[in-house]
């Protein structure tokens, strides 16, 4: 029995009112749980950033609390924050085979090596403080996923990961549905739930759907060579390219180091198979034909620095695109990434290259549960109340109408922000605060150390660009014995607006000798930005970054 006291606490740091960066935890008492530790991608207006993480100000300020972290499956916005997360805390990491060792990789990337990994198959419960954790099988885009009731003195949590109602996947059992309904009969307090593709209507297809698919277009394409670009951690569909290599004699090359991360550990955890005879390295191709070679690439979302995009720019040390090359770009975009994929596929199509993308055939289904599935899911575990997650806030606010539409009470559903806090009793939930949440950007190795500022600084200069003035004063006198000269960048092409440098020159030169006292720096910097400023809005309607260089000699 629960306390009177003691209300069990459900906040997320990430994956609420956002896509990615998901991480849920549950509080008791004195005692923490986490469910996933996940990254975001950056921004358009993110410049130079590299990844957004989770803000763990709460965990830390309550490290003694945390028991461990419980793991869903191995996707980036799952995992990819858990380097930065153990510099923090160390605490036991929980999760099933394929995500240990996608996990592993990471952490010897970031030289972590004294880490609790704890492997958990579903069915298997774990106890962590007063909570007791059951791992439950269900069907994503990559093996090894579940989701985790997690039972509490206040009820029982189901946390349901990402998921789809695959009956036909490529590897292992379909969905424990059977598992859900059980624990729907004993009565769920809470559900959290992915609401990814809750907008639309229908069941997710199968991914032996795309199988099919791909060996249409192998038997169509005798003499061209085929590339697939795809999700590293997509498994399934990996081996399925293989499946088709295999079936017409062809051979099969990885390009893209979280790709080949990914199949190399998968391959030796026994989640893919691929025959050493098939398998050549990049630096291989040279010596097979085009019908000969399949190659499986990163670079499905456009990112910049992927492999196909590499390609597209001619600028891929080991794989030029051809005319005669076929190209399966199988996924879908990731809202925002549209533009970037858009302009991939043209620079691949302007080489010549046969593109294949989802708008023309389908070589892509979804890894997460569209409408009947998602209403399958609350059919089978009747909770109590709903805390609709893993989505923006109109993928949140349409799963709550859905809900809703299934019969379930409006006061009874929490579409909530990351921070909020829902506060749980054995009959009763509410929003009731928050704690401290956002994002932390990760640059480099700078973990944190950029914010608004920095960026706001880096939207100006990309826009605007900069202008330095320097000017030197004599140590005595104060009076200026050098410049002031000026220092473009970004802002025009100094060889063509030589009257345009020499007049501001000028200007600031006669706003420094109006007979004033120089000798305050700040003063003389004030007067610099605001005289320069002034001038080139007149003169070009442009306002540039404006840095005053005093010196002393």
């Amino acid at each position: 029995m629960a306390s009177k006291k003691t209300r069990l606490k459900v906040f997320s740091l990430g994956g609420l009112q956002e896509i990615g960066k998901n991480m849920t935890v549950l509080e008791y008492g004195g005692d923490i749980i986490i469910i996933d530790c996940g990254v975001a991608f950056p921004e358009d207006d993110m410049l130079g950033i590299d990844l957004v993480i989770p803000d763990f100000t709460y965990l830390t300020k309550n490290k003694n609390k945390v028991r461990a972290v419980f793991l869903t499956h191995g996707h980036e916005d799952h995992i990819g924050s858990i380097p930065y997360f153990l510099r923090e805390l160390n605490v036991p990491i929980c999760g099933t085979k394929l995500t240990l060792g996608l996990v592993e990789t990471k952490l010897k990337e970031h030289n972590l090596t004294d880490v609790d990994k704890v492997c958990i198959s579903p069915g298997e419960v774990v106890e962590a403080g007063v909570f007791r954790v059951e791992f439950i099988h269900t069907t994503h885009s990559i093996a090894d996923s579940v989701a985790l009731a997690i039972y509490t003195p206040a009820g029982i949590v189901i946390h349901t990961g990402d998921f789809k109602v695959d009956y036909t996947p490529i590897q292992g059992e379909p969905i424990d549905l059977q598992r859900f309904a059980e624990l729907g009969r004993e009565g769920v307090l809470l559900l959290c739930c992915e609401s990814t593709n809750v907008e639309q209507k229908g069941y997710t297809m199968s991914e032996k759907t795309v199988g099919v698919i791909f060996e249409e277009i192998f038997r169509q394409s005798p003499h061209q060579r085929i590339m697939v670009a795809t999700f590293s951690s997509n498994i399934h569909r990996i081996q399925q390219v293989v499946n088709s290599a295999i079936k017409h004699k062809r051979k099969v090359t990885v390009v893209g180091r979280s790709m080949a991360n990914v199949v190399k550990t998968a391959c030796e955890l026994g989640y893919l198979d691929i025959p050493t005879h098939v398998l050549v390295d990049v630096t291989e191709i040279k010596n097979y034909k085009d019908d000969e070679l399949v190659i499986i690439t990163t670079g499905s979302q456009g990112e910049p620095m992927a492999a196909l995009s590499r390609m597209a720019a001619s600028d891929h040390r080991q794989v030029e695109i051809k005319p005669t090359d076929k190209i399966i770009i199988s996924a879908s975009p990731i809202p925002g990434n549209e533009k970037t994929i858009t302009k991939v596929i043209n620079a691949l199509m302007s080489k010549g290259a046969e593109v294949i993308y989802e708008g023309l055939m389908e070589v892509h289904v979804s890894g997460h549960a569209k409408q009947e599935e998602i209403k399958l899911m609350h059919a089978l575990v009747k909770p109590k109340f709903l805390m609709p997650i893993h989505g923006e806030y109109r993928h949140l606010k349409q799963h709550k109408d859905l809900a809703v539409s299934l019969g379930m009470k409006k006061e009874n559903i929490f579409v909530m922000g990351i921070g909020d806090v829902l506060e749980l009793t054995e009959d009763t939930a509410r929003i009731n605060g928050a704690v401290p949440s956002g994002q932390v950007l990760v640059d480099g190795l700078g973990v944190g150390d950029v914010g608004n500022i920095v960026l706001r600084d880096r939207k100006h200069l990309s826009q605007d660009g900069l202008m330095i003035v320097v000017v030197s004063l004599d140590k005595e006198s104060g009076q200026i014995i050098a410049g002031p000269d000026i220092i473009s960048r970004g802002f025009v092409y100094v060889r063509e607006s030589e009257n345009l440098m020499e007049e501001a020159r000028g200007a600031v030169r006669s706003a420094l000798s109006d007979g004033r006292d120089i000798s305050e720096w700040s003063y003389l910097k004030t007067v610099i930005k605001d005289t320069l400023k002034e001038y080139v809005w007149q003169k070009t309607k442009r306002s540039p970054m404006i840095l005053p260089i005093i010196m002393e000699v």
